[in-house]
């Protein structure tokens, strides 16, 4: 039998016109989700979860945490500044999603590059080791909240200088944390272990999230 949502363009769940009564499936029983997020990559994998839900980027905010804090805790405490500054309150049919991905290398934090520089000196410092890609997730309803963080190690074989410029002058990573996208040339090319939810690499660990949907 053919799935009613297959003659759908994945854009089409982010849309106001998209109702869950229009469709057989829905696991949110009515209600639909505000991803308050710019990343088209955040945007694609949560239409691959067949959820409704409409795109409202979080105003940009300070990405300050303590010095001594966990480096497992931050992208969740980043995630719970999102939705805590939220530029509005919520209807009671809505769940905010707010969710920041960093990249740890020993007691390197790495988020997005500054620049060229900075994004050639982030993927020497990943490559022929293994790091820990951590994203933090928030949901806020009108009355509940649950947050939670996933892990996913990921290893790069050894690469060379100018497989590292072609990268960064081909793709630009600057809005990538690590510099880089699991999903790109690299990591077709150089990635040669991954231990954890690819997902979550690229950006929401959509099997735990979609857990967490069900259950707020």
């Amino acid at each position: 039998m053919d799935d009613p949502l297959d003659s759908l363009h994945p854009g089409s769940l982010a849309s106001d016109s998209l109702r869950p009564d229009s469709i057989a499936f829905d696991p949110l029983h009515g209600r639909r989700i505000i991803l308050a997020s710019q990343s088209p990559r955040r945007r694609e994998l949560l239409s691959m979860l067949r959820v409704p839900f409409s795109v409202e980027p979080a105003k940009d905010s300070t990405e300050a945490f303590r010095p001594d804090m966990p480096h497992d805790q931050i992208p969740e405490f980043l995630a719970d500044h999102k939705s805590a500054t939220f530029h509005r309150d919520l209807a009671p049919d809505e769940i905010l999603l707010t969710a920041d991905t960093l990249v740890f290398c020993d007691k390197n934090i790495l988020g997005k590059p500054k620049d060229r520089e900075d994004a050639i000196r982030m993927i020497k410092l990943l490559s022929g080791r293994t790091h820990q890609v951590i994203t933090g997730v928030v949901l806020r309803t009108s009355t509940n909240r649950i947050s939670f963080h996933e892990t996913t190690e990921v290893t790069f074989r050894v690469l060379i200088d100018n497989e590292i410029s072609y990268y960064v002058d081909t793709f630009k990573p600057y809005d990538k944390a690590g510099a880089y996208a699991i999903q790109e040339w690299i990591g077709a090319a150089a990635i040669t272990k991954i231990d954890g939810n690819y997902n979550n690499v690229v950006g929401l660990p959509t099997a735990r999230l979609y857990q967490a949907l069900l259950s707020i």
